[in-house]
């Protein structure tokens, strides 16, 4: 699937030094700009990307930058946070998760304990989610039934755009702990070493 668009929006967001509710608005207002059917293309973008982030490697990752612990939501929302992150580095992690070691915001994070990370340091974008079914009430002034049509609407052009190939039930991959400390340094040495669950 295309996904320019949305990169764009999300580097464009990036060069700006947008964080938090600053990012939040500015996207907000760069996507209700645009036709309804471009936003409805983000969405489907935007879920195609994160289906592409869906893997047992990438959810032993944020596990150790989160301590150990790291939920279904809490993996959800680390996964939009990687979108945040950029296109080069986003992709080089869904491949390799090991070279998040290397992202400025992840370098940060291991200079300091977890009890001193601001609410806005920490790896999530909760929020992403919510803004193109935002810009799309906002830009078409309807949004019936929960967004139903709005969220079909995305998942039709995913499917369309992907010859309708099907997300898999669970994340790819084999899963493991990274409580399994040698299987950890060799799967994730860096993050490893700049997270010990010790």
């Amino acid at each position: 699937m295309e996904t320019d668009a949305l990169w764009t929006l999300v580097t464009d967001s990036r060069r700006r030094g947008l964080r938090g509710e600053g990012r939040d608005a500015w996207l907000l207002d760069a996507l209700a700009r645009r036709p309804p059917q471009d936003i409805v293309r983000f969405q489907a973008c935007l879920e195609h990307v994160i289906g592409e982030a869906f893997t047992w490697n990438l959810w032993a990752a944020a596990d150790l930058i989160f301590g150990g612990w790291c939920s279904d939501d809490t993996f959800c929302s680390f996964q939009q946070w990687m979108v945040g992150l950029g296109r080069p580095v986003f992709e080089a992690a869904v491949t390799d998760p090991d070279v998040l070691a290397y992202a400025p915001e992840v370098l940060r994070l291991s200079s300091r304990p977890r009890g001193a990370w601001s609410e806005g340091e920490w790896p999530r974008w909760e929020s992403l989610t919510f803004l193109a079914p935002q810009a799309y009430e906002g830009a078409t002034g309807t949004f019936d039934d929960c967004g139903d049509s709005f969220y079909a609407a995305a998942q039709a052009l995913l499917e369309a755009e992907t010859s309708g190939d099907r997300v898999q039930p669970g994340p790819r991959g084999q899963r493991w702990s990274v409580r399994d400390a040698a299987e950890s340094v060799r799967r994730l040495p860096r993050l490893t070493s700049m997270f010990p669950l010790t």
